[in-house]
């Protein structure tokens, strides 16, 4: 292995922030100012770093957390620490969009122009403002620098942005806009409690919890010009986020499942969680042992509700029969398709249910180890997940005996850095280990050999979260609800041209008529973007779609994660449908040719046809994009290149467009 290191040196403050989260270099050879005599006789330490090699993600954010980008010099002494070549690691650190390997101020707006906000009334109109005001999109003005970004998860406030400025954080850990006494109540990520990291109960604070000064962040949704303008100049001092429950316009219906404690409990309270029927799951899967439980999730029915719908009690099954050891659990919380907002709402909602969830899948699953992939668009989600596992551990609900039943379990959050791909589980897999977030091929399945090549069982939050229901009420009654082949209830992300943009809990089986009616659909009602933007486009009068897996399948769309985009006629779909394009043109890995260069073309034919109004050149470029389109779902190794095309195709032979 060619380590090939440079003469660029780290800044003091690149460094500490290394050292942070490393610890001290115990050599020269991992990068000690003064070389010891011992130095000069031997190396020691390298085969222990490059077992870290899964901290190289966590490293490059307490470098970019700190100064706001990442220098060849703090690359180096990273890279020197792990043991791991620079020219791999200069790999990782540009696969994320939320990184930087060139000089930017430090203080960065993340302005959403992702297809719910481009639906947004006024969307031209906001974009020009943020514009005369920050200055052109990528270009410094005054310490600050704004950049376009993808969907931020905040659809039901659209438009959104979200300001940080590295360096200069909050009075605590408390996130974005937190008054002083909320800051002053805050568990701090570091804290006694926080230096419990394995299933034994020692090692360093969790990586994917920041330093409490580390940077600031703050969240402007709804957005207007001058708010983002002002939470760029000084985030610290932005006004607070509204609640989680703001975002369920259902929220305290006695009828409901997955939301029942959101906009209810106060999700920063264990006691409030447990008062209102927290850690009765978990119990009860003590009670009747691993096995039943497995028993149980599968009876359920319980799919997965990120969009491929594969059977989770196999899952967890065929996890649990490997005897290679150890095994993992992986929460995918990168929630990043377009239109989605669900997750995001139920960790920072009813964050502790999450924990308990995922303790059940490693009981039933033989884990002791549980990872929670957090998007790094989510500074608040972060901020109360991180609090809530301190909480939990401090009160015996992780750690070496959970629950005082011998079961050893805990978590630890690590933060993505803005990679959609990394939403694919075999992505997040790479990502996790420190390499680029590419998928990898299958067969191995990750029920063989996943996360650091060892069985993992990985779900989304929504899935997991629907476990606590199936132990609650046993799996003949959730089976009871929804239909035969799509069962129990099922978040719905519903935003655009409604009057209560929200997240909805129906049982599988409601109509789209029924849940556009519960949101307040406008009369003229022009189309609906099911499953986000790796969906399909429905007609406005379409509206008796069951919303079931085999239901929107007959109806020749797809579930997806559940994304109700409603557009009405004043909504230009062709832009809509470049920004599309647009998405999947950025967040291609680029591993495989027919995404890489598919996607491009994809765009570029999309590109002309919004130039034009028809004629013969645009009969060309539509028969380009079924052929490039075709090319790609059939040869594309992940679901990014295979998903691609659907949108598009939709909407053109569904909805007419460009005829």
């Amino acid at each position: 292995m060619d380590l090939r290191f440079g003469d660029s040196k780290p800044t003091d403050e690149e460094k500490a922030a290394v050292d942070e989260l490393l610890g001290p270099p115990a050599s020269a050879w991992e990068g000690a100012d003064d070389r010891s005599t011992g130095d000069l006789r031997w190396a020691l330490g390298g085969r222990d770093a490059r077992e870290r090699r899964d901290l190289l993600l966590p490293g490059l954010h307490a470098v970019n957390d700190r100064v706001g980008w990442i220098s060849e010099g703090a690359l180096s002494y990273l890279c020197r620490r792990l043991t791991v070549p620079p020219a791999e690691a200069y790999g990782v650190a540009t696969f994320y969009s939320m990184f930087s390997m060139r000089p930017r101020p430090s203080t960065v707006v993340h302005v959403c122009t992702d297809i719910a906000c481009a639906a947004a009334p006024g969307a031209d109109a906001f974009r020009a403002d943020v514009e005369q005001r920050l200055g052109p999109a990528g270009r410094a003005r005054d310490g600050v620098v704004w950049e376009p970004s993808p969907c931020l998860g905040l659809c039901e406030r659209a438009p959104a942005a979200l300001a940080i400025r590295a360096g200069q954080g909050c009075p605590s850990a408390a996130g974005p806009g937190a008054g002083a006494a909320e800051a002053a109540s805050a568990p701090s990520p570091n804290g006694a409690n926080g230096s419990v990291n394995g299933a034994n109960g020692s090692g360093p604070a969790s990586p994917g919890a920041p330093r409490e000064d580390a940077y600031a962040t703050a969240v402007v949704a709804p957005a207007t010009a001058e708010a983002v303008e002002a939470a760029a100049r000084a985030p610290q001092a932005a006004p607070g986020e509204p609640g989680a429950g703001l975002a369920v316009p259902q929220a305290g219906d006695p009828s409901l499942k997955l939301l029942s404690r959101i906009g209810v409990v106060d999700p920063e309270s264990l006691d409030d969680y447990r008062a209102h029927g927290g850690y009765r799951a978990l119990r009860r899967a003590f009670a009747i042992g691993p096995a039943a439980v497995l028993r149980e999730v599968t009876d359920s029915g319980l799919v997965g509700r990120g969009g491929a719908a594969f059977p989770t009690g196999r899952k967890w099954q065929a996890t649990a029969a490997q005897p290679d050891q150890p095994h993992y659990v992986v929460c995918n919380a990168d929630e990043s398709e377009p239109g989605t907002f669900k997750d995001r709402v139920l960790m920072e909602g009813d964050p502790y249910a999450l924990i308990e969830a995922m303790t059940i899948a490693g009981y039933a699953t033989g884990a002791h180890q549980g990872y929670l992939y957090l998007r790094g668009e989510y500074p608040r989600a972060l901020r109360v997940l991180t609090g809530a596992i301190q909480q939990a551990r401090a009160r015996g609900l992780l750690g070496p005996d959970v629950l005082g039943q011998g079961y050893a379990f805990d978590i630890e959050i690590r933060r993505g850095a803005g990679a959609y791909i990394c939403g694919e589980e075999t992505a997040l897999f790479n990502s996790l280990e420190g390499n680029r977030g590419e998928p990898r091929s299958k067969p191995p399945f990750p029920v063989e050999k996943g996360l650091f090549g060892k069985p993992t069982a990985a779900n989304n939050v929504e899935t997991l979260v629907n476990v606590l229901t199936v132990l609650e009420l046993g799996a003949e009654a959730y089976a009871a609800i929804g239909t035969g082949k799509s069962t129990g209830p099922k978040l719905f992300c519903v935003s655009g041209s409604v009057a209560r943009p929200g997240i909805y809990e129906l049982p599988f089986g409601a109509t789209l008529g029924e849940l556009l009616s519960l949101a307040g659909v406008s009369g003229d009602l022009r189309a609906v973007l099911l499953g986000g933007a790796a969906g399909g486009f429905v007609r406005g009068d379409e509206l008796d779609i069951p919303l079931t897996f085999e239901g929107t399948r007959a109806a020749g769309t797809t579930l997806g994660s559940g994304v109700v985009l409603a557009l009405d006629s004043s909504v230009p779909l062709p832009r809509i449908l470049l920004r599309i394009a647009e998405f999947f043109r950025d967040e291609s890995c680029g591993q495989c040719v027919p995404c890489r260069i598919g996607t491009v073309r994809q765009e570029e034919a999309l590109g002309r046809l919004a130039e034009r109004a028809g004629g013969p050149e645009a009969a060309t470029d539509i028969a380009l994009l079924r052929e490039v389109g075709e090319a790609m779902r059939d040869a594309s190794i992940c679901g990014l290149g295979q998903t691609a095309w659907n949108a598009v195709e939709s909407a053109i032979d569904r909805l007419g467009a460009y005829a």
